[in-house]
């Protein structure tokens, strides 16, 4: 049997496949940390400051103009937040509301990220809930206007324990104040490959249509993928998934600036092991497959790692009982000067791939068939789970159900 691929899923399995990938962008973060922890919180927090601020003003930019929103009030802000990896719709449950277009507030109901490091202790929720927040709102807030702000009403640690929203900001542009200078980090990953890569053209289906071709509509405070339009959705995929590489890439680069080249490929290697597992298992729930080679097939299809596919030339075929995987020439293979997933596995950092195949099943396993080609067979012993993948599973987001 053929596996499945984008093109082949309907609107609600789109719809399916749009909130995995917008999860899976959240746990590219859960899983990076991990590798910096054992140089302190600090740098932890520093690393990530960098990262999101690198990524997310430029990928901000794209969805806006891919769906048709751009501006510079506060409501093309919260729109670009619904659809933004750093807030995964359910998981970061981020409630809007716009008041003008200078003014807004918004909190959360639930916050998955909190629930992650909770655990962990104040010097945990503090770095990320108010010395990551801080920097990172503000450069997101910059892709809509420079003069914008985000500042909490409240905020975790929670007092009491309880407490509920999770938390709550104000959102202004004051028109009178300094400009937030454009975030240095994305400025110099501005020149990636990934950043310049040209949106996805939505072929309109006009009275046809299953949905909304854009999102030039007021802010829809309780947005459901679903409500786009087959066609958008696709684009929508493809642009969660540049997100994910442009965080990957700031990830990086913010690890390279602070222990070099060596340490930032094998962090961004474990990076991408750790994730590459726990989205295969994910995707095998969604979407109700089995073990086949046929389903092994369709997770490494799905998979966002392997999107878009005019940034990733990616293949997975079934050649009777096995599956093939190639990595032919692309822009993610030809990035110079960024560490990426991509330009990893060009250079025979596979282990993810591993990871993949286990996360469909531990009785599948992935040997190298030549240069940026690989063989997914099955083995007599079952696979042990990697330690990335264990150490990535910390996440609440492993787990998470879509139920809203």
């Amino acid at each position: 049997m053929t596996p499945r691929t984008v093109a082949d899923l309907d609107h609600e399995e789109l719809a399916t496949l749009a909130k995995e990938h917008l999860l899976a962008g959240q746990l590219i973060d859960r899983a990076g940390m991990p590798t910096v922890i054992k140089h302190g919180v600090d740098v932890m927090r520093d690393v990530a400051i960098d990262e999101w601020m690198a990524a997310s003003p430029l990928y901000s930019k794209r969805m806006q103009r891919l769906l048709g929103f751009e501006g510079d009030t506060v409501e093309t802000c919260f729109k670009g937040m619904q659809l933004d990896i750093g807030a995964p719709p359910e998981f970061m449950d981020f409630r809007f509301s716009v008041i003008d277009d200078h003014h807004g507030e918004f909190h959360l109901d639930h916050c998955g990220a909190l629930m992650d490091v909770e655990p962990m202790g104040d010097e945990f929720v503090v770095a990320m809930c108010h010395h990551i927040e801080d920097p990172t709102f503000d450069a997101t807030g910059w892709a809509t206007n420079p003069r914008l702000r985000m500042r909490p009403v409240h905020r975790p640690p929670r007092s009491p324990a309880d407490r509920h929203p999770h938390c709550a900001w104000t959102v202004t542009i004051d028109d009178t104040a300094d400009p937030t200078p454009a975030p240095e980090p994305a400025t110099r990953l501005a020149e990636s490959l990934a950043a310049s890569l040209p949106l996805a053209t939505i072929a309109s289906v006009g009275g046809d249509a299953d949905g909304m071709d854009d999102y030039a509509k007021p802010l829809d405070a309780d947005l459901h993928l679903r409500d786009f339009a087959t066609p958008t959705l696709r684009a929508i995929v493809d642009e969660v998934c540049l997100q994910g590489h442009l965080l990957v890439m700031g990830f990086a680069m913010a690890v390279e600036a602070r222990f070099g080249t060596e340490f930032a490929v094998d962090a961004a290697d474990k990076q991408f092991t750790g994730v590459a597992g726990v989205v295969a298992e994910r995707l095998r729930r969604a979407f109700g497959l089995g073990t086949s080679a046929t389903d092994v097939a369709t997770v490494f299809s799905l998979h966002p790692a392997f999107h878009p596919r005019t940034y990733v030339d990616w293949r997975a075929e079934v050649d009777g009982d096995v599956v093939r995987l190639s990595l032919g020439d692309c822009p993610a293979r030809d990035e110079k000067g960024f560490e990426s997933w991509i330009t990893l596995l060009a250079h025979g950092h596979d282990r993810a791939l591993s990871a993949i195949a286990a996360g469909v099943d531990p009785h599948w396993g992935v040997r190298a068939d030549g240069p940026c080609q690989w063989v997914v067979e099955p083995i007599a012993q079952p696979a042990k789970e990697l330690s990335e993948v264990t150490v990535t599973k910390f996440s609440s987001g492993v787990t998470f159900g879509f139920d809203r």
